[in-house]
């Protein structure tokens, strides 16, 4: 059975040992670390730690490839836009001005290049931890942590709803899609892509009643057991923390921290190499 996108992945290994809690906490450090920074030494720091987290979790390239393909492609686009619409933007920044092609409002600069690394380091920073977020938190136990740092239970396992039904509503899709081919709709690779779009299209009406059917079993079940009657409730799935949760939590502290120092020290969130 194909692995679900965006879906729980059982597995042992130290990340998959945090509470719900310790990495929703260093999530939003990791974040708050990438984001204020624009020092590509900070940013290459951070990618390699990136890169090790991702190594802890045994998480496999395969199983979020089609997340990552997306993301690198809506990044492409963002730098595309970057460019066409402040293509100065990098010699504003950095008050130099190396022209490598072309010459006038369009002309591509050095500085603007090495902004755009800095922009693309962003989000080779952050999406693959917060990818791992994901895949390796149970729905139930991501609920109880956003309960704990002080968010409604209610809107807490809304949330856990919304993530269990990412891979329901995959796996509804692949019967659905099963079933029209059986039917003589043709959805492999070998129908042109105008076809297959179209057939895909021939899925979206039964998914869509098929997931309002399952929405009202379920809003009906959680009114019969009175959900949301008392203000606070308990969670079967919490975990109490452990000493590898704080030291998680200490060490993203400690990266962002320094991180932030070595950003701020001179005064500016960018790193000159053109000086």
């Amino acid at each position: 059975m194909a692995v679900e996108m965006l879906s729980y992945i059982e597995r042992k290994s130290p990340i998959h040992q945090l509470t719900g809690a310790t990495k929703l906490l260093c999530f939003i450090i990791w974040t708050f670390a990438a984001m204020l920074t624009y020092d590509t030494r900070v940013l290459l720091f951070l990618f390699g730690w990136s890169h090790i987290i991702f190594k802890l979790s045994r998480t496999k390239i395969k199983e979020v490839s089609f997340v990552l393909v997306f993301i690198l492609i809506f990044m492409l686009f963002n730098n595309i836009a970057i460019y066409l619409f402040s293509p100065q933007q990098g010699v504003e920044i950095y008050g130099t001005e190396h022209i490598l092609l072309g010459s006038g409002h369009f002309a591509l600069t050095a500085e603007q290049l090495f902004y755009l690394l800095n922009i693309s380091l962003k989000y080779f920073v952050v999406i693959p931890v917060a990818l791992l977020f994901i895949v390796t938190t149970h729905p139930s136990e991501f609920a109880s942590s956003l309960n704990r740092i002080g968010i409604s239970y209610r809107i807490s396992y809304a949330v856990a709803l919304a993530l269990r039904y990412i891979p329901d509503i995959q796996r509804e899709y692949r019967t659905i899609s099963l079933s029209q081919q059986a039917r003589g709709i043709d959805m492999s690779k070998k129908a042109k892509l105008s076809k297959r779009i179209k057939n895909a299209a021939s899925i979206i009406t039964p998914l869509i009643f098929s997931s309002l059917d399952r929405i009202e079993v379920v809003s009906n079940a959680m009114d019969l057991r009175g959900f949301g009657k008392h203000k606070k409730r308990t969670w079967y799935s919490a975990k109490p923390f452990q000493t590898c949760d704080y030291a998680a939590i200490c060490l993203f502290v400690i990266i962002l921290i320094g991180s932030l120092f070595i950003t701020f020290y001179d005064g500016s969130r960018f790193y000159n190499p053109f000086i």
